[in-house]
């Protein structure tokens, strides 16, 4: 996080749980969330979500680890005057953003992707319209915004604001892909929140494509651990 998302009243924060064979985790606070399985299997409310899937809910979860336990991915939304605790000894804070105060007017949604890249692929210039977390599931990427550049490596983690511009250069040899949630507009349910810079991009053929798990409304007065 950087000095330009402090004092905010909302953050996006993401945990990762390692929770043994046969744990039940209990996410006890009821606020927007979003959970990815990228080890193992995990079973929440009767429905089995295997490695590679996800969900997002706004109400408290009982979390039960499969038979060769889990590794969940996890992000929330919640009051910045909440502290930043994890959820037992087998769960570590990784990141987290603030959210912008000027998006809090809007109707909103929490949506949990995945955005995959072939060898050499780009995502040119561009903004959203709201923030997010991404963790790199595979491959590689080097991101270059507000004049720095940073590369990840799978497991590795960032924050985009959203109106920030930013460039993605994929891994040349082989195909890359991160996980993210982003907090963004109500109106933008079933629909992307990308944005091209430059006019001349937004005819281009784009080389990344896009899974969406799960996305929901929410509401950060009502719903964000207050």
């Amino acid at each position: 996080m950087n000095a330009s998302q402090e004092n905010m009243p909302f953050e996006l924060r993401l945990y990762e749980d390692t929770p043994f064979a046969g744990d039940e985790v209990h996410y006890s606070e009821a606020v927007p969330r979003a959970l990815y399985v990228s080890a193992g299997s995990i079973r929440v409310n009767g429905t089995e979500y295997p490695e590679d899937e996800g969900l997002v809910s706004t109400d408290p979860l009982s979390v039960h680890a499969g038979s060769n336990g889990a590794t969940i991915w996890r992000w929330e939304v919640a009051s910045s005057t909440v502290p930043r605790i994890t959820n037992g000894s087998r769960s570590t804070l990784r990141l987290w953003g603030g959210i912008n105060p000027s998006l809090i007017a809007d109707e909103l949604l929490i949506r949990l992707d995945s955005v995959a890249f072939p060898p050499e692929g780009t995502a040119l210039l561009h903004t959203h319209q709201g923030p997010g977390i991404r963790c790199l599931r595979e491959g590689s990427i080097r991101i270059d915004t507000e004049g720095s550049t940073a590369s990840y490596c799978p497991g590795g983690a960032w924050f985009e604001g959203g109106p920030e511009p930013v460039f993605a250069q994929a891994a040349t040899d082989r195909p890359s892909r991160f996980i993210r949630a982003m907090v963004l507009p109500q109106s933008l349910l079933g629909a992307s929140s990308i944005r091209y810079v430059n006019d001349e991009d937004r005819g281009k053929r784009k080389s990344q494509s896009y899974r969406v798990f799960c996305e929901t409304s929410i509401s950060l007065n009502r719903g964000a651990g207050q």
